[in-house]
């Protein structure tokens, strides 16, 4: 305790002797005292001084052996310690310092018996690992005796094992990457990104879908029938008369015996009547299993050469890669000349028109060379080279195709019909011999799914050009 300290208790104890000597004379009584209590509150010197006011109690015993207790208000010096503390053994420290050693050499102890391991698992993979519920996680861990944990964020892409022993460790890993491999091969892991030819870049392309999209849902009913007839030229004017029919809700037919006679009527006289709808020729667009949700975004437009799974950095940064490192085999197989397509015409991937899971607008290389499907080959054998290819995705064929629409992007409301395909045989009436006119192919991309830039097109993680101007010899 420090000498400020000390001063302001025996100060203390000195106005308590003399406030009891004095009660002695007032009451008879003979009062002395006997051992103050008190506790330092820290022994400990520090940088800087707090000092605050508590209440000091002192026990007085008088000669009939009754305590009394008299408060007095003493300064207490604390003394905050800024900087680190040092170890400096407390005396009253046999109170509870055993505890507290006893308790850190147990936990010690306990963490001494406990191994752990950490693997390296994508944000994408993490549900596979837990499972429906719980239910995967909580197989492996009753199973192998470990407890799996989670990162707290999506930033973090590894999960951490603990177990009783090395070996239970070291089983639960190969349960883990058995769920991993099974996973990346499943359809339930969806691709996150894929090769692709940007055809958005070209804002006359971008117009025209922009307008065959709202031409479609902007359809109604007897626009829809008109267009199944055959009849499409006079879109503007049947939505006129449509509006003309909305705004009539009173229809009156009056009859006279002389032409010349003037009739009187007033509209509030006469009781309404509810009439059914007529029945419509065609089917509404909801019936159809069309909605705005399955058209491809305009600004998303593209061809694509190949789907990928890159479920950590690691194989993105692969990606990135190939992609730089193929560029020059690409620009040879070009010819180093531009290339040119058409877009022509709708046509429908699989299934019947009437059950149509994907729109999409042919695609024909100008110049029947075949250097494009070429130069994409060349792109896909890198990548399949590189082991970042599936293997049933490897040994399809490139078919280049430009999708307008697509019944799996459907995005369902709450007692909605789940709709897998829609009718698209009015739309290839209408539609079905389309120009969509001819692009120059600038460049490929790396694009990651569901992640967009400023432009609104997919989000590039590395791109390579493609010839635009003719080799000078």
């Amino acid at each position: 305790m420090s000498i400020v300290a000390c001063r302001s208790f025996f100060r203390c104890a000195e106005m308590g002797r003399d406030k009891g000597k004095q009660g002695a004379v007032d009451q008879n009584k003979k009062q002395r005292i006997r051992n103050p209590l008190w506790r330092p509150v820290c022994t400990q010197a520090g940088s800087s001084e707090e000092c605050s006011v508590k209440e000091l109690h002192v026990e007085y015993e008088n000669d009939d052996s009754e305590k009394s207790k008299v408060i007095n208000q003493a300064h207490e010096v604390h003394f905050a310690i800024s900087t680190s503390v040092s170890n400096i053994e407390e005396p009253n420290s046999c109170i509870y310092g055993n505890n507290e050693n006893r308790t850190i050499e147990e936990g010690s102890l306990l963490s001494a018996e406990k191994h752990s391991t950490s693997i390296e698992v994508a944000a994408s993979l993490i549900r596979f690992i837990r499972g429906k519920g719980g239910s995967t996680q909580k197989r492996i861990e009753e199973e192998l005796g470990v407890k799996i944990i989670f990162p707290s964020s999506r930033k973090e892409d590894f999960i951490i094992i603990e177990g009783s022993s090395a070996e239970s460790l070291a089983r639960a890993a190969d349960k883990v990457q058995v769920i991993l491999d099974e996973a990346v091969k499943s359809p339930s892991l969806d691709y996150s990104h894929f090769i692709s030819l940007p055809l958005a870049i070209h804002p006359e392309l971008v117009d025209k879908l922009v307008n065959f999209q709202n031409s479609i849902l902007g359809i109604s009913n007897d626009n829809l029938a008109s267009v199944s007839n055959g009849d499409a030229s006079d879109d503007d004017e049947d939505v006129n008369h449509q509006s003309d029919r909305r705004s009539s809700s009173v229809a009156v037919g009056l009859k006279v015996e002389d032409a010349n006679q003037h009739v009187k009527v007033h509209i509030s006289d006469i009781p309404l009547t509810s009439y059914p709808p007529r029945a419509s020729t065609s089917s509404s667009l909801s019936d159809l299993g069309i909605d705005k949700s399955i058209f491809i975004k305009p600004r998303t437009f593209h061809l694509t050469i190949l789907m990928l799974k890159l479920w950590n950095k690691e194989r993105i940064d692969a990606a990135t890669e190939v992609l730089k490192n193929v560029y020059a085999k690409v620009v040879d197989t070009l010819g180093s000349r531009p290339v040119r397509i058409r877009l022509k015409g709708l046509d429908c991937m699989r299934g019947s028109l009437a059950k149509a899971r994907v729109l999409y607008a042919p695609v024909e290389e100008i110049g029947s060379e075949d250097r494009l499907i070429g130069a994409c080959q060349v792109i896909i054998d890198a990548y399949v080279e590189a082991g970042l290819v599936l293997e049933k995705d490897a040994n399809h064929r490139l078919k280049l195709h430009a999708t307008v629409m697509n019944a799996r992007h459907r995005k369902r409301k709450t007692g909605m019909r789940k709709f897998d395909s829609f009718d698209a045989r009015d739309i290839i009436k209408k539609y079905g011999a389309e120009e969509w006119g001819e692009y120059l192919i600038r460049e490929a991309h790396l694009s990651q799914r569901f992640m967009f830039d400023e432009n609104g097109y997919y989000h590039c993680c590395a791109s390579i050009p493609f010839p635009e101007t003719m080799a000078e010899d």
